[in-house]
C-alpha cells in the first residue's frame, strides 16, 4: 500500500519486484483494484473580528456576538444532509477554517466533534485542525479546544513585528503573537505558524527575523508565503507599496535555506515541516483526495464511482443559515468534466516537492497516464519535471516556475 498521508491507504499495487523496469507507460505499477480516495471534512466558520485588507476568503466581520448555537446546529444538519454521499467512507481528517474558527467556544467545538464522531466514520486517529488568530485566543481556550478533541492548531501569526502587523490590519500585536505561539506549544504537540513575507516596508533582514522568532517556539510546521494583492480586497483597491519582486525572491530563497538548515523540509510550495509533521489534511488535497465541505461558502469534491462532483454551500452566513433551515445547504453543484480532471490533478500534485507516483494519476482521474504524456515530455525537456518509473516530480526550476510548468498541460486531456 502506498501511503501518502500517514497510513491513509491509496491503492494496492503489485510488489516492486514484479513491476517491470523501464518506460513507466509500459512497466508502471499495475493497479490491482480501485478504491475511493481518502475523505476529509472541512468546516468553514465565516466570521472574523475584523476583515484583513489582504483577505479574499469568505469571511465577514462579526460586529459583536456571532449566532454560535444556531450555526453549530446548522453545521450538524448540513452534515446529516450530506451523509448519503459519503456512506461507508472513513473521514481521515477534519479542518476548521475561516474566517476565525477560534471565535467559537470550546463547548461549540466539542459539540461539533462529538456530532462528527456520531454521524460520520471519523477515524480514531484523525488529524483535527483548528485555525486560530492570536487576538482571539487565550490559555483557557487552548486547553478547551484540546480537551474537545482538536489535536492540531494553526495560528495566523503573519509577523512578529508590530509595524508590519499594523500594516496588515491584524487585531493582534507582536506580544500577543509570541504568547499565542508559546501557548500553542504548551497545549498541542502538533501546531503550525503562518508567516508572510514581502510585507509593506519589510526588509530582507526583517523577514528573516520573523523566521528566527518563529523557530524559538520549535513549531512542527510552518507556512511561509508571500503577500499578494488579491482581487476584491481592500489592498487591491488601495495597494500598499510592497518590496520589489527581486527582493521578495531573495527573501523566499533565504527563508527556504534557513528552514532547511533548521531541519524543515519544504514539502509543498509554501509548507515546511519537521520529519513526519506534514499537514495530513492538506496532503489529501494535494494528492487529489476527496473532501466534504460544510458551512457558509464551503466547497466539496467527491468521487462517486464514475464521476467527480463539486459543490458549494451558500456563501453569506445569513443565506446559509436560512437555506439549511429549508433543507438546501448546497447552492451550486456540478460534475467535473473528465477532460478537466488531469489538469486539476496536476495543479494539486505538482505543488509537492516529491510529486506523485505515476499510478496515482490513473487512480485519481480514471484516465491513462498517456493523456498527459506530451506535457510530461515537454516539461522534462525544459528541466521542469524529473521523471522516473516511480516518481513524477517538479525539479527545483519547476517548483520556482510552477505556473510555467502547469501551462505545459493546459491542452492535455481535452479530448477525453
Amino acid at each position: 500500500v502506498i501511503d501518502v498521508a500517514r497510513s491513509i491507504p491509496i491503492f494496492a499495487e503489485k510488489p516492486a519486484s514484479t513491476v517491470p523496469q523501464g518506460n513507466f507507460l509500459r512497466g508502471a505499477t499495475a493497479l490491482e483494484f480501485r478504491v475511493s480516495p481518502p475523505l476529509a471534512l472541512y468546516v468553514h466558520v465565516p466570521w472574523c473580528v475584523r476583515k484583513c485588507p489582504y483577505c479574499d476568503f469568505n469571511s465577514h466581520e462579526a460586529n459583536g456576538t456571532i449566532p454560535e448555537s444556531e450555526y453549530v446546529a446548522a453545521l450538524i444538519a448540513d452534515l446529516q444532509s450530506a451523509l448519503p454521499l459519503i456512506w461507508g467512507r472513513p473521514v481521515v481528517s477534519v479542518f476548521f477554517g475561516g474566517g476565525t474558527p477560534s471565535l467559537l467556544s470550546p463547548a461549540a467545538i466539542d459539540e461539533l466533534i462529538a456530532a462528527f464522531r456520531a454521524l460520520a466514520m471519523l477515524s480514531p486517529e484523525a488529524e483535527i485542525t483548528l485555525e486560530g488568530n492570536p487576538g482571539t485566543v487565550e490559555a483557557g481556550k487552548f486547553a478547551g479546544f484540546r480537551a474537545a478533541g482538536v489535536n492540531r492548531l494553526s495560528l495566523g501569526i503573519q509577523s512578529f513585528d508590530d509595524e508590519h502587523l499594523k500594516a496588515l490590519g491584524r487585531i493582534h500585536g507582536a506580544a500577543e503573537a509570541r504568547r499565542a505561539a508559546q501557548l500553542a506549544g504548551e497545549h498541542f504537540e502538533a501546531f503550525n505558524l503562518d508567516l508572510m513575507y514581502g510585507l509593506p516596508g519589510q526588509t530582507h533582514e526583517q523577514a528573516l527575523t520573523d523566521i528566527e522568532t518563529a523557530l524559538t517556539f520549535s513549531p512542527p510546521h510552518l507556512s511561509c508565503y508571500q503577500l499578494t494583492l488579491e482581487a476584491n480586497t481592500r489592498f487591491a483597491a488601495f495597494p500598499p507599496e510592497l518590496p520589489e519582486n527581486d527582493a521578495c525572491a531573495d527573501m523566499q530563497e533565504a527563508i527556504e535555506a534557513r528552514l532547511a538548515a533548521a531541519g524543515y523540509a519544504n514539502y509543498e510550495t509554501s509548507a515546511f515541516a519537521q520529519a513526519g509533521k506534514q499537514c495530513r489534511h492538506n496532503l489529501n488535497y494535494w494528492y487529489f483526495g476527496d473532501y466534504l465541505g460544510i458551512g457558509a461558502g464551503a466547497h466539496s469534491k467527491l468521487t462517486l464511482h464514475d464521476r467527480v462532483l463539486r459543490q458549494m454551500r451558500w456563501k453569506h452566513p445569513s443565506a446559509y443559515l436560512e437555506n439549511v433551515r429549508a433543507g438546501s445547504p448546497v447552492q451550486e453543484e456540478n460534475e467535473v468534466p473528465a477532460r478537466q480532471l488531469p489538469f486539476e490533478f496536476l495543479m494539486n500534485a505538482l505543488r509537492l516537492a516529491d510529486g506523485f507516483h505515476p499510478a496515482l494519476f490513473e487512480a485519481r482521474t480514471a484516465q491513462p497516464l498517456a493523456v498527459i504524456l506530451p506535457g510530461i515530455r515537454a516539461a522534462e525537456a525544459e528541466n521542469l519535471l524529473a521523471v522516473t518509473p516511480e516518481r513524477i516530480a517538479p525539479t527545483p526550476k519547476g517548483r520556482r516556475f510552477l505556473n510555467v510548468l502547469l501551462e505545459r498541460f493546459l491542452d492535455d486531456g481535452e479530448a477525453s
